[in-house]
Protein backbone atom coordinates (compact mmCIF):
# COMPACT_ATOMS: atom_id res chain seq x y z
CA UNK A 1 0.00 0.00 0.00
CA UNK A 2 1.29 3.75 -0.90
CA UNK A 3 1.51 6.02 1.49
CA UNK A 4 1.93 9.10 -0.51
CA UNK A 5 1.32 12.76 1.26
CA UNK A 6 -0.06 15.24 -1.14
CA UNK A 7 4.03 17.03 -1.92
CA UNK A 8 5.23 13.55 -3.12
CA UNK A 9 2.30 14.14 -5.88
CA UNK A 10 3.57 15.37 -9.38
CA UNK A 11 1.35 16.33 -12.44
CA UNK A 12 1.82 12.92 -15.07
CA UNK A 13 2.45 10.76 -11.77
CA UNK A 14 0.90 7.51 -12.77
CA UNK A 15 0.01 3.84 -11.06
CA UNK A 16 -1.44 1.06 -11.74
CA UNK A 17 -2.34 -2.36 -11.06
CA UNK A 18 -4.13 -5.45 -12.70
CA UNK A 19 -6.76 -7.96 -11.66
CA UNK A 20 -8.44 -11.11 -13.26
CA UNK A 21 -12.57 -11.28 -13.26
CA UNK A 22 -14.00 -14.40 -11.57
CA UNK A 23 -16.75 -16.17 -11.24
CA UNK A 24 -16.63 -15.75 -7.49
CA UNK A 25 -16.33 -12.26 -7.83
CA UNK A 26 -19.24 -11.79 -9.96
CA UNK A 27 -21.59 -13.86 -7.45
CA UNK A 28 -20.28 -12.11 -4.58
CA UNK A 29 -21.18 -8.63 -6.62
CA UNK A 30 -24.70 -10.25 -7.33
CA UNK A 31 -25.22 -11.10 -3.79
CA UNK A 32 -24.32 -8.02 -2.06
CA UNK A 33 -25.85 -5.52 -4.65
CA UNK A 34 -29.52 -7.64 -5.50
CA UNK A 35 -28.98 -6.95 -9.10
CA UNK A 36 -30.05 -9.84 -10.75
CA UNK A 37 -30.55 -9.01 -14.07
CA UNK A 38 -30.35 -11.90 -16.53
CA UNK A 39 -27.99 -9.86 -18.54
CA UNK A 40 -24.98 -11.37 -16.14
CA UNK A 41 -26.22 -14.48 -15.07
CA UNK A 42 -27.87 -16.34 -17.87
CA UNK A 43 -25.78 -17.15 -20.92
CA UNK A 44 -28.57 -17.98 -22.84
CA UNK A 45 -30.12 -14.62 -22.42
CA UNK A 46 -26.92 -12.29 -23.13
CA UNK A 47 -26.11 -14.00 -25.92
CA UNK A 48 -29.35 -13.54 -27.36
CA UNK A 49 -28.70 -10.00 -26.87
CA UNK A 50 -25.72 -10.11 -28.86
CA UNK A 51 -22.94 -10.90 -26.30
CA UNK A 52 -20.35 -13.68 -26.23
CA UNK A 53 -21.21 -14.43 -22.87
CA UNK A 54 -22.93 -13.64 -19.54
CA UNK A 55 -21.56 -9.49 -18.68
CA UNK A 56 -19.83 -8.76 -15.56
CA UNK A 57 -21.61 -6.10 -13.68
CA UNK A 58 -20.22 -2.56 -15.23
CA UNK A 59 -20.16 -1.46 -11.56
CA UNK A 60 -17.89 -4.41 -10.77
CA UNK A 61 -15.35 -3.24 -12.49
CA UNK A 62 -15.52 0.34 -12.21
CA UNK A 63 -15.02 -0.83 -8.32
CA UNK A 64 -11.54 -1.06 -9.07
CA UNK A 65 -11.41 2.59 -8.97
CA UNK A 66 -11.43 2.72 -5.28
CA UNK A 67 -8.66 0.02 -5.28
CA UNK A 68 -6.49 2.61 -7.23
CA UNK A 69 -6.50 5.28 -5.23
CA UNK A 70 -7.22 3.78 -1.93
CA UNK A 71 -4.29 1.68 -2.14
CA UNK A 72 -1.87 2.56 -4.97
CA UNK A 73 -2.42 6.55 -5.75
CA UNK A 74 -2.57 8.19 -3.26
CA UNK A 75 -3.09 4.79 -1.05
CA UNK A 76 -3.04 4.92 2.69
CA UNK A 77 -3.88 8.49 3.29
CA UNK A 78 -6.23 8.73 0.54
CA UNK A 79 -10.00 10.35 1.02
CA UNK A 80 -11.91 9.10 -2.16
CA UNK A 81 -14.70 12.08 -3.28
CA UNK A 82 -15.63 11.91 -6.16
CA UNK A 83 -16.08 9.46 -9.12
CA UNK A 84 -17.27 11.51 -12.41
CA UNK A 85 -17.73 10.89 -15.95
CA UNK A 86 -17.67 7.47 -15.60
CA UNK A 87 -18.24 5.57 -19.03
CA UNK A 88 -18.65 1.88 -19.81
CA UNK A 89 -17.09 1.31 -23.30
CA UNK A 90 -16.47 -2.00 -24.23
CA UNK A 91 -18.34 -5.21 -22.00
CA UNK A 92 -15.85 -7.05 -19.59
CA UNK A 93 -16.36 -11.12 -19.37
CA UNK A 94 -15.32 -13.68 -16.76
CA UNK A 95 -11.39 -14.61 -17.06
CA UNK A 96 -10.77 -11.24 -17.96
CA UNK A 97 -7.66 -9.88 -17.06
CA UNK A 98 -8.26 -6.03 -16.31
CA UNK A 99 -5.34 -3.34 -15.73
CA UNK A 100 -6.42 -0.16 -13.96
CA UNK A 101 -4.09 2.74 -13.83
CA UNK A 102 -4.81 6.07 -13.20
CA UNK A 103 -2.84 9.53 -14.24
CA UNK A 104 -2.77 12.65 -11.83
CA UNK A 105 -3.78 15.86 -14.23
CA UNK A 106 -4.69 17.97 -11.62
CA UNK A 107 -3.39 19.54 -7.85
CA UNK A 108 -5.16 21.28 -5.57
CA UNK A 109 -2.88 22.17 -3.35
CA UNK A 110 -5.48 24.43 -1.26
CA UNK A 111 -7.88 21.89 -0.87
CA UNK A 112 -5.14 18.88 -0.67
CA UNK A 113 -6.81 17.41 -3.65
CA UNK A 114 -5.94 15.25 -6.78
CA UNK A 115 -7.91 14.84 -9.59
CA UNK A 116 -7.09 11.55 -11.56
CA UNK A 117 -7.90 10.52 -15.41
CA UNK A 118 -8.73 6.70 -14.77
CA UNK A 119 -8.53 3.87 -16.77
CA UNK A 120 -9.68 0.08 -17.17
CA UNK A 121 -8.48 -1.55 -20.31
CA UNK A 122 -8.59 -5.47 -20.90
CA UNK A 123 -6.50 -8.13 -22.11
CA UNK A 124 -6.34 -6.68 -25.77
CA UNK A 125 -6.06 -3.31 -23.99
CA UNK A 126 -9.98 -2.43 -25.62
CA UNK A 127 -11.18 0.45 -22.62
CA UNK A 128 -13.52 -0.89 -21.14
CA UNK A 129 -14.05 1.83 -18.18
CA UNK A 130 -12.82 5.47 -17.77
CA UNK A 131 -13.76 7.74 -14.99
CA UNK A 132 -12.34 11.03 -13.69
CA UNK A 133 -11.66 10.84 -9.76
CA UNK A 134 -11.14 13.33 -7.32
CA UNK A 135 -8.79 12.84 -3.94
CA UNK A 136 -8.15 14.18 -0.84
CA UNK A 137 -5.24 13.35 0.95
CA UNK A 138 -5.12 12.73 4.72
Amino acid sequence: MNEYQLEDIKIGMTEEFKVQITAQMQNDFRVITGDINPMHQDEKFAREKGFSNTLVFGMLTASFFSTLVGVYLPGKNCLFQECKDIKFHNPVFIGDELTIKGEVFEIDERFKRITIKATIRNQQQKKVCSAKLITGIL
